[in-house]
């Protein structure tokens, strides 16, 4: 038992230090499921709008409480969004000022389009460094470099 007293303390510090080296793509993530949806100033219809967001637009969990989400973006803006407007459909947001979306997973494969800055791109699937996006214009997919984008 004595032994067991002391394991406890090293036990609960080294959990804490393995949550601490989670990566940021472990924190929960949603999307938004519809067009023009309010993030608000605080919890509740009555509060200020803050922006309008887009439909797909990523957003980082960072509290619950009822039914509302206080959710922060890749800009690091933080509001407040329904839960029942939010998804678990993964898309990515471009943080690059414009990006190349290319034929296949590197730089090496044809252009293929452009996406801008703040443009929301739903994921289709990752592979290394690339994640590969549902082209903007609704037609087959693309490839973009995962440091030119924010979600998951």
């Amino acid at each position: 038992m004595h032994l067991m007293a002391h394991a406890r303390p090293l036990i609960s510090a080294l959990a804490l230090g393995l949550a601490c080296l989670a990566p940021a793509w472990a924190q929960e993530l949603v999307s938004v499921r519809n067009a023009n949806v309010n993030l608000r100033a605080a919890p509740g219809t009555n509060a200020d709008v803050l922006f309008k967001l887009a439909q797909g637009y990523p957003l980082q969990v960072l509290e619950r409480r009822g039914n509302w989400l206080r959710v922060q973006d890749f800009e690091g803006d933080e509001g407040w969004i329904a839960r029942s407007v939010t998804g678990n459909t993964p898309h990515h947001i471009v943080k690059g000022t414009t990006v190349n979306l290319r034929a296949g997973p590197g730089t090496q494969h044809q252009v293929v389009g452009k996406a801008a800055y703040g443009d929301v791109l739903r994921t289709s699937r990752r592979q290394g460094d690339w994640v590969q996006v549902q082209h903007p214009s609704g037609k087959g997919t693309a490839w973009v470099a995962s440091s030119l984008l924010w979600g998951w």
